[in-house]
């Protein structure tokens, strides 16, 4: 009785996933698998013997890598500071909410702002010129770094939710117990809370990794042409040059390039979180 009522309950997610996520995906295969109405793999050794779409698959990976890094390296000690430095839950909750406000912005807005602050004679380069830093625009726009700026922005709320919610599950009593043992607060953090905070970093990781490989919008208004990703291929396949089956097999390629880098950050998040 039990399991039928389960069943029931499941029933409407599970074909909501089945119609809205399996079925286009099983679309994409089968379109990725065909040349001239026959099943040909001809899409995908035209990509992976191509110099230029290895290229093109190195700099997403790379510009997902970084920004993956930075947002690690800047949304930790921002989620350690919301969760363990402010003292009122009040201002926590406060800056939880300044953290998530960005996210119901439409990533076109945010992404023409930092068009304006980024340009040749945006805020960042009147600043620096201003202060005496440096003596011509920097050219930031149409440039990697560009785009690693406006994902990093973009991706640290997630990064920074998924790490604040393993640092406040942390058991504090193995940290006053190394405290009581003799142990500085540096191999405090590094012996005890680091370990049990590495799987929401694996989280975090996975996440930010994932969204940022497969970003058109931000990377297609920062590159302004110059720098191509596999996701803006993709695009240009299906709306440009109408090549579903082309597209299709970009799509995979992304896809399982995403899953193969996720599933090793999901394994070493657990093999080290194990081992705390």
């Amino acid at each position: 009785m039990r399991h039928s009522s389960l069943a029931k309950l499941l029933f409407v997610p599970i074909l909501f996933f089945a119609c809205f996520f399996l079925f286009p995906l099983a679309v994409v295969l089968l379109s990725s698998l065909t040349a001239e109405d026959s099943f040909s793999l001809v899409h995908y050794g035209e990509i992976l013997l191509d110099q230029y779409h290895w290229s093109v698959i190195w700099v997403t990976v790379k510009l997902g890598l970084y920004t993956t890094i930075i947002c690690a390296l800047l949304g930790y000690p921002l989620a350690w500071f919301i969760v363990r430095l402010v003292p009122s839950q009040a201002w926590r909750r406060a800056l939880v909410i300044l953290l998530l406000v960005p996210l119901f912005t439409s990533n076109i807005v945010r992404s023409f702002g930092w068009m304006v602050l980024l340009g040749r004679n945006g805020f960042l380069n009147k600043t620096l010129q201003d202060l005496g830093l440096i003596d011509t625009p920097l050219r930031l726009l149409g440039t990697e770094t560009g785009i690693l700026i406006g994902l990093v922005y973009i991706l640290l709320p997630f990064m920074v939710i998924s790490v604040g919610a393993s640092i406040s599950n942390m058991d504090r009593s193995l940290e006053y117990a190394s405290r009581d043992l003799g142990a500085n607060p540096m191999q405090t953090f590094w012996f005890i809370n680091l370990p049990q905070t590495i799987p929401g970093l694996a989280s975090g990781a996975m996440m930010v990794f994932a969204l940022s490989v497969s970003a058109y919008v931000t990377p297609a208004l920062l590159s302004g042409g110059r720098v191509t990703l596999l996701s803006m291929l993709i695009f240009q396949q299906y709306s440009t040059v109408f090549n579903f089956n082309y597209g299709g097999a970009l799509s995979i390629v992304l896809l399982v390039a995403t899953l193969v880098l996720v599933a090793f950050a999901n394994r070493l998040g657990r093999t080290t979180g194990g081992r705390a």
